[in-house]
């Protein structure tokens, strides 16, 4: 991982946990283990690739940093929840996550259901909020965006198949849209939060889709590989489910040498789609090698 990179990482990792540190302050009421739940797992750990994305997307039009980073927290928020939910026992019942225990494990089920509502809505509160953007046509794009990635077209819609996965045999495509739903749904999201930011139109955005939709099929390949091949402590969380449920995944139909040729060309061809762009967009392609190098 190249030094300017990894310093990003560990910028955009502080300035989002110092952000939730912000909105999720404790309140001295009946609230306070929902507001313990929030932080339990918005707080430390985590890639914070989708930030970064927000981050780097927004730096090729000069964006007010701090407008880049309500948004970016409020996309964190929305992956957040979607972890927590996916941890419970009627999804994936999982234990571990970012290398402690599951929010539900901590808090109860029913604490950890209202911390991923609250993560929810907090996410489009913050960018109805007019601090995020002077312009209420940017913050009604972005609102739009957000919303389509995380609901039945995106996210989530992506993981009702992977739960229909257990039960059902699919074939390549299908394993593809699933993933480009549940996983590249909030990345795309990410990148164009950055293009909505810097006002560029739609039709000027089709270098940066293009981008993001390959680098979030790149980095599910790798994320199957890591599931099979990684090591839990760390990544953090339990590995070999996949095979264990049964399901079809890229692994699984390609093998694993036809993966990583098809994950290597995908981020080749990520970095292809920023060609328009010069020095500035360095980083998105830094993102884009490190899906192919990471270990969590």
């Amino acid at each position: 991982m190249g030094v300017s990179l990894r310093k990003a990482l560990t910028d955009v990792s502080g300035e989002i946990d110092r952000r939730f540190d912000t909105l999720l302050a404790v309140p001295d009421d009946a609230r306070a283990d929902l507001y313990r739940a929030m932080r339990h797992a918005a707080i430390g750990g985590g890639k914070r690739l989708r930030p970064l994305l927000v981050f780097a997307t927004a730096n090729l039009f000069a964006v007010d940093r701090d407008c880049a980073a309500r948004v970016a927290m409020a996309i964190e928020a929305i992956h957040v929840y979607s972890l927590i939910h996916d941890d419970l026992p009627a999804m994936d019942d999982d234990d571990m996550r970012r290398g402690k225990p599951t929010v539900h494990k901590v808090y109860g089920e029913a604490a950890a259901i209202l911390a991923g509502d609250c993560l929810h809505a907090l996410a489009f509160e913050v960018l109805a909020d007019p601090a995020t953007h002077p312009d209420p046509f940017v913050r009604a794009e972005l609102i739009l965006d957000l919303a389509h990635a995380s609901g039945p077209s995106g996210m989530a819609g992506g993981q009702m198949m992977d739960l229909e996965a257990e039960k059902s045999t699919f074939d390549l495509s299908t394993v593809t849209r699933l993933q480009a739903m549940k996983t590249g749904a909030l990345i795309s999201a990410s990148v164009e939060a950055g293009a909505i930011l810097g006002r560029v139109p739609v039709e000027g955005r089709t270098g940066l889709r293009g981008y993001a939709r390959d680098l979030g099929l790149a980095f599910q390949i790798a994320d199957d590989l890591l599931d099979a091949e990684g090591d839990e402590a760390l990544a953090g969380k339990k590995l070999r489910k996949d095979a264990g449920a049964g399901k079809e995944t890229f692994l699984s139909l390609l093998g694993a040498e036809r993966a990583r040729e098809q994950a290597r060309m995908l981020v080749d061809q990520a970095v292809q789609h920023l060609h328009t762009y010069g020095s500035e967009a360095d980083l998105l392609r830094a993102i884009a090698r490190f899906v192919l190098e990471r270990d969590r």
